[in-house]
């Protein structure tokens, strides 16, 4: 699936109608889905144009999700206007700097800005879960499907499909019954989803995005996101004080570092299938580059004793050549 990257055939109207008549549109991203961005300018003002054109992408839980992140103190874009019948939505533009380029740029900056990004996630998880659906058991086991069903087969294995649900049952049984209370889950919390916003500071700066897909689960999943994540290299130590600072400023369960790891292998065996199926289904091969660190992140988890049964099964059914090492040609 290619991404093309031209103003929808209905966004000039759509602005005329907002007030943005003759704003210049300029291309600013895709990402994994349907969704497009496009800066939006005219005169001094500017704002970015969401693409998510139905019947393939609906809107309304990012509108939702926005207003409420807002209505809690969090700086998400605030929804300008939007047309829900074409999918258009126009949303405050929180500029350029982006905390993964700006760690890139400036190495110094990568603790602070991880303790930023960790106490937002406290202060959001001190709040009571937005209305959404629960990711639950059910979701977790769906969601690492998708590693049986696309990564095994393209990489040439034929697996125990029973024995890895079967596997992962055992293991999130652990999350289940963990005494957590749910929190809301944004789901793509990383740096490549984290805005800088110019004349702010602490967390009051961290602009988010990329939250539609939000559920009401459990507190680690966001934090695991955040510290294993599959666009950057996370070094283990930082990993390690985050998560202790978070563990001293959030509440938290007896078992919470049990399941940070659990729900760490869980989101990394997931990616793995997605970008798996990113490259056989929808054309985009360079989502491959990302799967050695994927793994490396993925061993770091099962070596856990909560993540026991699931080390067997990959153990027994994934060699060691059908990881880390089989993408190595399309790292960068």
């Amino acid at each position: 699936m290619a991404i093309l990257m031209t103003p929808p055939e209905g966004a000039r109207k759509f602005l005329a109608t907002t007030g943005w008549d003759g704003a210049d549109i300029v291309p600013l991203a895709g990402d994994a889905s349907f969704r497009r961005y496009f800066r939006v300018t005219s005169d001094a003002q500017r704002a970015v144009l969401m693409d998510a054109p139905p019947p393939h992408e609906d809107p309304r839980p990012f509108i939702a999700v926005a207003e409420w992140l807002t209505s809690v103190g969090f700086q998400a874009p605030h929804i300008l206007a939007h047309d829900l019948n074409q999918g258009l939505v126009l949303i405050e533009d929180f500029g350029d700097s982006r905390m993964r380029e700006a760690i890139d740029a400036h190495p110094d900056s990568e603790r602070e800005l991880y303790r930023d990004v960790v106490t937002l996630l406290a202060q959001l998880h001190r709040e009571p879960a937005m209305t959404l659906p629960a990711y639950d058991r059910n979701a977790y086991q769906r969601e690492v499907g998708l590693f049986t069903q696309y990564y095994s087969p393209a990489v040439g294995l034929t697996v125990d499909e029973a024995g890895f649900l079967a596997a992962w049952d055992d293991v999130l049984l652990q999350v289940s019954n963990d005494s957590c209370a749910a929190v809301t889950v944004l789901r793509d919390y990383h740096a490549e989803n984290i805005m800088l916003i110019e004349n702010k500071s602490g967390i009051d700066r961290l602009g988010l995005l990329d939250f539609q897909d939000a559920l009401a689960g459990h507190p680690a999943y966001d934090l695991v996101s955040m510290l294993q994540d599959a666009r950057r290299d996370v070094a283990a130590s930082i990993e390690e004080e985050m998560m202790a600072y978070y563990l001293s400023i959030a509440p938290a369960s007896a078992g919470f570092g049990d399941i940070y790891h659990i729900l760490g292998a869980q989101r990394n065996t997931k990616i793995l299938g997605i970008f798996t199926r990113l490259w056989k289904r929808d054309n985009k091969p360079h989502y491959l580059a990302f799967q050695p660190r994927v793994w490396r992140y993925l061993e770091r988890d099962l070596a856990h004793p909560a993540l026991a049964p699931v080390k067997h099964w990959f153990d027994v059914n994934i060699p060691i050549a059908a990881r880390a090492a089989a993408w190595s040609a399309y790292a960068g």
